[in-house]
């Protein structure tokens, strides 16, 4: 093997020097490989929201005009919630103290008991009127109804 000279020793030096440069002035090595991994998200979960009724019902008597059912909704969730439909129901009678005779939701009817809503109900209480149902005091002829008298007709409501 032959010795550089002085003068061979700088060029060679300033040779490798511009190669580095030229090269960005990094070097680096690398392995391959493959791999694989998961991961996961969770949704959040809803409170029940509740179905208020803010219509008054008074004075219902027999043959008497059918009263309306409405109301609006306590959503206790930190977003909007979508609500299909409001389905109002007779839950129970309670009849007055000492009323005689019998009293039951056969002597009451709701018409359009199915409310259909069909958008999403704001977070909040007392957000977004429902309506549509009425509730009436069926007229039994030849029938004693004084047992009726003073009643509470206690409704119940179901949204979907």
């Amino acid at each position: 093997m032959r010795k550089l000279s002085k003068k061979g020793k700088v060029y060679a030096a300033a040779a490798t020097i511009a190669l580095v440069a030229a090269s960005g002035g990094a070097a680096y090595a690398y392995w391959t490989t493959t791999g694989s991994g998961s991961g996961s998200g969770a949704t959040g979960t809803n409170t029940t929201i509740t179905a208020v009724q803010t219509s008054v019902v008074s004075g219902l008597q027999p043959g008497g005009a059918a009263q309306p059912l409405s109301g609006n909704f306590n959503n206790p969730n930190t977003s909007p919630v979508y609500v299909a439909d409001v389905t109002a129901s007779i839950a129970s009678v309670t009849q007055a103290a000492g009323a005689g005779g019998t009293c039951d939701a056969s002597d009451f009817t709701l018409s359009g008991a199915l409310m259909t809503i069909g958008h999403e109900v704001a977070s909040g209480t007392g957000v977004s009127s429902w309506g549509g149902a009425t509730i009436a005091f069926n007229d039994k002829t030849d029938t004693n109804q004084d047992g009726c008298k003073g009643a509470t007709v206690n409704l119940a409501y179901a949204s979907h």
